[in-house]
């Protein structure tokens, strides 16, 4: 066969086969990032021996696409992540780890509770922390994902050069579908900007050192500003007729202006104290109103998510002893918890759809299911875990 016939079958099959394709561009680019791997002080062996017969994880880019902090009505997002089921571990955690999270407090000036939060939003305790290898999926991003490669390059960079200097053993860098690791999930750069060692073994282990992750955390809080003299924030509420259009995290003003507009805490106690603050109304006017301060900037910077920063917030609350959100969500059809989640698994489980391990977690088999239930009642087909279709499995 003529080299161009040969060269017109191969495009033929390249272009019958995406995922052909797909592992071709995959080679190509890993190629093209030893290069620049090597302009990032990566040695070449370093490089190949991390990446010696990768193959793309392609389950990354479906993940990427579908990320919980972004496609989950809060209330949803709120209740599978601060339940008590979370509370009593974490409460648990906090005793068992207390001389830790003490001396990150002492050290960094930022309040345990919320260190706590983090750990228990992030990886449930270092229950939860992950299993994708961070080579592969950064790798897999950096080369085929749709958006932000140069972001994911870098973040792949980073990885590897922690493999080169030996802080975390290779099986132990392991993580989320992004790349974040460890009990708290940092991302491998802001690993090597903030990670303290604070066990004083000499080596900033954020995976098996519960000290080295939780001080770690404490210092990237402590860098984004956090303020240990005044709140995150709390629960409010606002008069009626509140303009909507003043509400943000990023409007502030001087809390005596809010509370010139009527606004008060939640039991109707006035506001006080003399920081900035804003209005924040993560389901709209007629659902729960917070006021929140820079402190709570701080624990957004952590995911860039206000349903996360407020997730964390209310956990670390709750791990204090607070109430957790009062005011209802606007909607008729309740949350579920994780334990209900489970349940909910189980019940459809029980009536022959194959959902899986019934675990909380709920994927694409459990949405499958609960459209046919909600078919079968006459609800809209959303596949969404709520407090109607459980009832529903309840009383069939």
């Amino acid at each position: 066969m003529s080299r161009r016939r040969t060269l017109v079958a191969l495009a033929a099959a390249l272009a019958a086969s995406p995922a052909l394709a797909q592992s071709g561009d995959f080679r190509s680019c890993l190629a093209t990032l030893r290069g620049q791997a090597a302009e990032q002080g990566i040695s070449a062996a370093g490089f190949d021996a991390a990446t010696r017969g990768l193959e793309p994880d392609l389950k990354v880019l479906e993940l990427m696409d579908n990320q919980p902090e972004f496609k989950t009505p809060i209330w949803d997002y709120i209740s599978a992540l601060v339940d008590e089921e979370r509370v009593v571990d974490g409460r648990a955690a906090m005793r068992q780890h207390g001389a830790a999270l003490a001396a990150a407090e002492s050290r960094f000036g930022v309040d345990r509770h919320m260190i706590a939060g983090v750990w228990g939003v992030e990886s449930n305790f270092g229950k939860d922390i992950g299993g994708r290898p961070l080579v592969q999926s950064l790798a897999t991003i950096a080369c085929l994902g749709s958006r932000r490669r140069d972001y994911f390059r870098g973040e792949l960079f980073a990885t590897l050069k922690i493999l080169d200097r030996g802080e975390i053993a290779p099986s132990n860098l392991r993580g989320s579908w992004a790349g974040a690791f460890g009990h708290t999930q940092f991302m491998p750069s802001t690993y090597q900007r903030l990670a303290v060692d604070m066990d004083g073994d000499g080596r900033r282990d954020v995976v098996t050192s519960v000290p080295d992750a939780v001080g770690s955390t404490a210092n990237f809080l402590a860098k984004a500003n956090w303020n240990n003299a005044i709140p995150w924030g709390y629960e409010v509420r606002v008069p009626a007729g509140f303009n909507a259009g003043l509400a943000g995290r990023k409007n502030k003003r001087p809390v005596s202006e809010w509370a010139a507009m009527g606004v008060t805490r939640y039991d109707g106690r006035p506001l006080s104290g003399s920081y900035p603050a804003g209005i924040l109304l993560p389901a709209g006017p007629r659902g729960p109103a917070f006021l929140v301060t820079r402190n709570f900037d701080a624990l957004y910077s952590y995911n860039a998510a206000e349903s996360y920063g407020l997730a964390i917030a209310l956990l670390g609350d709750r791990l204090r002893g607070g109430p957790g959100v009062q005011a209802a969500w606007p909607t008729d059809d309740p949350p579920l918890s994780r334990a209900e989640r489970r349940e909910l698994q189980q019940l459809l489980s029980s009536r022959g759809f194959d959902v899986g391990e019934p675990d909380g977690r709920v994927g694409q088999k459990t949405r499958d299911a609960i459209k046919e239930v909600e078919r079968q009642i006459g609800m809209p087909q959303t596949g969404r875990p709520g407090g109607k279709v459980l009832q529903a499995l309840r009383g069939a």
